[in-house]
């Protein structure tokens, strides 16, 4: 699934509070009524017993509990619990242990990855309207200008060296380029991929988005201290994931690539 298709930028217009939940294999949308409770997890097993949910995750995945979480609208907003056997993961590395306290989910866009079997993760992506977007095309309520949409290279190569950034990993780092090199020749077998056809596709991008201001305005103006010993590489790669020009769906790209 590509940018494009993200549910951060592909929400239908709807009344402020609605929530839009999405996962692999399934999605809903959901008024904001009180009281109202939207399940998710694996779901009922071959018997059929246990585990109804209206949202489907993992439903292959035995590390994934039939009912893992909950979305409940309650005083005005949604809240988000965790009803499962493993902690839920949410951006900047927090962790949303089994039976911890209901978390108020912002309004916006927010990624929850579910912990399966093994290294496995299953991404839910939430998006509860905002108030003063009812119909959101974007995080700022407006589509990304042109020069912020990527090539099919440019997004594969790089969602490999973001990888880190598009699972919200705390304190996230690229990848170095020569093993993302190493990653695109798996991924395209018979194609020239080195260090040097890495670097072109990344350093193509951030002339474009230099020639055409560099930053969205909406970035600048909310823009967070770097960290030291920041990079150029890292400024662009948090820069694409804010504007949503990068998605965590991209991470499908790199099915079939151990992690």
């Amino acid at each position: 699934m590509s940018g494009r298709d993200s549910l951060a930028r592909g929400v239908r217009p709807a009344q402020p509070g609605t929530l839009h939940a999405r996962s692999a294999a399934d999605g809903i949308e959901v008024a904001p009524l009180p009281g109202l409770t939207v399940r998710f997890g694996r779901g009922p097993g071959e018997e059929g017993a246990g585990g109804d949910v209206e949202l489907s995750v993992g439903r292959s995945d035995q590390g994934v509990s039939r009912r893992h979480g909950e979305l409940t609208y309650l005083e005005g907003g949604w809240t988000l619990r965790n009803t499962g056997q493993q902690a839920l993961r949410l951006p900047r590395g927090r962790l949303l242990p089994p039976g911890s306290d209901r978390l108020p989910l912002a309004a916006g866009y927010t990624p929850v990855f579910v912990r399966g079997s093994g290294f496995r993760e299953h991404l839910v992506e939430l998006y509860v309207v905002r108030p003063e977007t009812a119909g959101p095309e974007g995080l700022a309520g407006a589509p990304l200008p042109a020069a912020w949409a990527l090539s099919e290279d440019e997004r594969l190569v790089l969602v490999v060296l973001g990888q880190r950034y598009l699972r919200h990993e705390p304190d996230p780092r690229p990848l170095p380029y020569r093993q993302a090199a190493e990653v695109m020749a798996f991924l395209r077998p018979g194609e020239r991929w080195g260090t040097a056809e890495v670097a072109s596709r990344v350093e193509d991008v951030r002339r474009r988005l230099a020639r055409h201001g560099g930053r969205l305005p909406a970035l600048r103006a909310e823009e967070a201290p770097e960290p030291q010993g920041c990079t150029p590489d890292h400024r662009l790669l948090t820069d694409l994931v804010a504007a949503t020009a990068l998605v965590p769906p991209d991470l499908g790209l790199l099915d079939g690539v151990a992690g």
